[in-house]
C-alpha cells in the first residue's frame, strides 16, 4: 500500500444507504484515500462540477435522481473521471445500462469489499489525461460562445468587436464564405445597446433579384419589409455584394435620409443599425460598375475582416471539440477526437472555412460507429469529399496533390506522427522528379536546366549526383 500516493486521490461516494456510505468510507480511508460521501445525486454533481474527486462510486437509485440520468452529465463535465456503479438490481439490463452510459465498471450488491477496493484501484490507476480534460472543459465553455478561437487573427477580431459594440456605427464585415460573418453580426447586436431589439437578417444572395426591394422596403399589400421589422434593432444585410443596383440606390437614399420609410406602428422612420457582410471584393465590383461607390463608403464606416480558417489553424482543435459537443447536444452520438486527427485537420486547406469543418464533424458523428475519431477516419472522409484527379472540374494545384499525398502519409503513422527527418525526405521526393523532368525537357543540357530551375550549375550537378538522377540523352 502506498499511502503517500493514495492520499493525493479523492473518492466521491454517493448512496442513500448510510451503512453503505460508512463501510466504503472506512475501507477507502484505511487505504489512505481522501473520501467524501453523500446520500443524493445533486450534491455529487456539485462536487464533480467543482472539480472534486478522482473517482466516483455511486448507487443507481438515488432519492433525487437515477444515476443513469446523471452519468451522461458527469461524462460531459469530466470525461476522464471514472465512475463505478453499484446496484442491488442485479440484472443484465442494469449492467448493460451502466456500460452504455460510460461507467468504468459495474458492481452488484451485496459486494465483496476486496473486490470493490480492487476495482477502485484499477480505476484510479488509469492514466489521467490532464490536457484532454482541460481541452474538454474549454470546449464546453467555447461551445456556448458565438465565436471560438484564441489565435492571433481572432484576437484582432475580438478587439475590433469590443470597440464597436458600444457604438452604433454601420459595420461592413468582410470574409470568405463560412468564416462566421453572421455570428459576428449577431455578437455585435447581442452585446450592443440594441440587444433588446430585433436582429433581422436578409440574405441578398438567396432572394430573387426582382424581389429584393419588396423584401427590404415592403410591398403595397401591407408587408412593411425588413427595414421596418428591424426598427429599434439591427438589420443584417448578408451578401451585400449581390444586391441589385436599383435596390442599392434606394438603400443609399434611406441611409442618407433622402427617402424615409415609416413604421406604421410608431408613425416615425425606423431607427435601425445596419450591418452588412460580403465575401466579394466590393472595390472590384465598383470598377465593374456593379456596386455603387457612394453606398460602399456609407457601409464601410467600420470595416471588420474575418480571417479564413487556413490562417488560424491553431483554432481547429477548439473548434472541432466544440462542434462535437454541439452535435451530441443535437442528438448525434457522443465522440472524442485524438491528437492525430486534429493534426490532419490542420493540414486541410478548408475552402469552406469554419462551416466546412462543422459539417465534416457532424458527418463523421453521423456516419462512423467509432467513439474515437482518428486521423484515418478524417483522412478517409476528406478524401471522399475531394473530386478524383481524372476528369476533375477546375484545376488541381500541386499544393492540393501534395496535401492529399501527405495527408494519407500522416494518417498511416502511429498517432499520426511520422519519423524524424520528414522535411528533407519530402524535399528529396519533390526535387528528384523536378530535376529529372527539367533535364528531359532540355535534352540533358545542364546549363539550360540550371537556368530554368534557378540553380547554380555546380549546385545542379551536385544534386544530380546526390539524388541519383538519370541523365537524359541529347537527341538530335
Amino acid at each position: 500500500m502506498n499511502v503517500v500516493t493514495n492520499a493525493s486521490k479523492k473518492i466521491l461516494i454517493a448512496d442513500d444507504d448510510s451503512s453503505i456510505r460508512l463501510v466504503l468510507s472506512q475501507a477507502f480511508t484505511r487505504l489512505g484515500y481522501q473520501v467524501r460521501a453523500t446520500g443524493n445525486a445533486t450534491t455529487l454533481l456539485k462536487w464533480v462540477s467543482d472539480g472534486e474527486g478522482d473517482l466516483v462510486v455511486t448507487d443507481v437509485v438515488m432519492p433525487d435522481e437515477n444515476v443513469f440520468d446523471v452519468l451522461p452529465r458527469i461524462r460531459k463535465e469530466r470525461p476522464r473521471l471514472p465512475v463505478i456503479v453499484m446496484s442491488a438490481q442485479n440484472t443484465l439490463l442494469t449492467a448493460v445500462n451502466a456500460a452504455e452510459v460510460g461507467a468504468f465498471d459495474y458492481v452488484s450488491k451485496p459486494f465483496d469489499l476486496d473486490d470493490m477496493t480492487s476495482t477502485a484501484r484499477r480505476a484510479l490507476a488509469r492514466p489521467a489525461d490532464v490536457e484532454a480534460s482541460k481541452a474538454q472543459a474549454r470546449a464546453i465553455r467555447d461551445e456556448r460562445l458565438p465565436l471560438i478561437g484564441r489565435s492571433g487573427p481572432m484576437q484582432d477580431v475580438y478587439r475590433t468587436i469590443a470597440r464597436l459594440v458600444g457604438a452604433d456605427l454601420t459595420v461592413l464585415i468582410l470574409g470568405e464564405s463560412g468564416t462566421g460573418k453572421e455570428l459576428v453580426a449577431r455578437a455585435l447586436h447581442d452585446m450592443g445597446r440594441r440587444k433588446d431589439g430585433k436582429f433581422v437578417v436578409i440574405n441578398l444572395a438567396a432572394v430573387p433579384r426582382e424581389r429584393v426591394e419588396a423584401e427590404l422596403f415592403g410591398r403595397d399589400d401591407g408587408d412593411y419589409g425588413k427595414l421596418v421589422e428591424a426598427d429599434g434593432g439591427t438589420l443584417f444585410l448578408d451578401e451585400i455584394g449581390d444586391m441589385p443596383l436599383d435596390a442599392q440606390t434606394r438603400l443609399l437614399r434611406v441611409i442618407d435620409g433622402s427617402e424615409q420609410s415609416v413604421n406604421p406602428k410608431t408613425g416615425r422612420p425606423p431607427n435601425v443599425r445596419i450591418i452588412a457582410a460580403t465575401n466579394r471584393d466590393l472595390r472590384a465590383l465598383i470598377q465593374q460598375g456593379l456596386f455603387r461607390e457612394d453606398l460602399f463608403f456609407r457601409l464601410n464606416v467600420a470595416p471588420l475582416r474575418l480571417p479564413p480558417l487556413r490562417d488560424r489553424t491553431e483554432d481547429i482543435p477548439d473548434l472541432a471539440r466544440a462542434f462535437l459537443l454541439r452535435a451530441n447536444r443535437e442528438g448525434l452520438p457522443a465522440k472524442t477526437i485524438d491528437a492525430g486527427a486534429l493534426e490532419r485537420l490542420k493540414l486541410h486547406a478548408w475552402p469552406g472555412n469554419v462551416r466546412e469543418l462543422e459539417n465534416l464533424i457532424r458527418r463523421i458523428c453521423a456516419l462512423y460507429a467509432e467513439e474515437l475519431i482518428t486521423a484515418r477516419i478524417v483522412e478517409r472522409e476528406l478524401a471522399d469529399q475531394q473530386p478524383a484527379v481524372p476528369g476533375h472540374e477546375g484545376p488541381v494545384t500541386l499544393a492540393t496533390l501534395v496535401e492529399r499525398h501527405l495527408g494519407g502519409y500522416f494518417a498511416e503513422q502511429p498517432d499520426g506522427i511520422p519519423p524524424a527527418g520528414l522535411y528533407d525526405r519530402v524535399l528529396e521526393e519533390v526535387e528528384r522528379p523536378l530535376i529529372q523532368l527539367t533535364l528531359s525537357a532540355t535534352r540533358g543540357n545542364q546549363v539550360r536546366a540550371a537556368e530554368i530551375l534557378g540553380l547554380n550549375r555546380n549546385t545542379l550537378r551536385k544534386k544530380i549526383q546526390d539524388l541519383g538522377v538519370e541523365m537524359a540523352r541529347s537527341r538530335r
